[in-house]
């Protein structure tokens, strides 16, 4: 496996319960290309995604940064799938997020909209990987696995570019331990 597509996205959130007829959608893809032979990050990808069935509340603009005025400027979820698949090769290359959530988002929202599911079958879900590697026996959230691999947190965290080049770290830093599976957590 030569590269690999680091992914962290983030979506639409309240302070509690959605708003009557709104639902979770992807506002930002994050992406960060890692190549596991020479150890390195590659390439950082954002795409802002235009919700269509939510807003974005000032609680996400508090976590995320992202304004309704910003996300307003991106692409539809398809033309962000799409471009998945055409620039970053999704659909051949594997993939990993930091938990499942990012998986379990895509498949939903794609089921929901009628959108190809954009990524191949290989996926790693690189926290229970860092989780056993470290000997920990509660799974760490994306900062704290950070402190604990003594590698910086770069950017700003739940911002989807960023927190996918942070966890494109963490991967480089299994793979370097030698604690990157060859086979995925998750495919089908």
């Amino acid at each position: 496996m030569e590269l690999l597509n680091v992914v962290d996205v983030e979506a639409t959130c309240w302070d509690g319960q959605p708003p009557p007829g709104q639902v979770n959608e992807i506002i930002e893809i994050g992406l960060t290309t890692v190549s596991l032979a020479t150890g390195e990050r590659v390439a950082k990808h954002r795409v802002l995604v235009r919700p269509r069935r939510s807003t974005v509340s000032p609680f996400c603009t508090g976590l995320t940064g992202l304004t309704q005025a910003e996300v307003d400027t991106g692409v539809d979820f398809a033309q962000a799938c799409r471009l998945l698949a055409v620039e970053h090769e999704a659909g051949a290359r594997p993939w990993a997020s930091w938990g499942d959530y990012d998986r379990k988002q895509f498949a939903r929202q794609c089921r929901a909209t009628g959108v190809p599911y954009p990524f191949g079958r290989r996926h790693w879900n690189a926290k229970p990987v860092f989780t056993q590697a470290h000997g920990l026996r509660k799974r760490p959230g994306m900062a704290q696995a950070l402190e604990l691999a003594d590698l910086p947190l770069e950017g700003r965290h739940h911002s989807g570019a960023d927190d996918a080049w942070n966890i494109a770290a963490l991967v480089l830093h299994l793979a370097g331990r030698d604690a990157w599976p060859a086979e995925p957590t998750h495919a089908g």
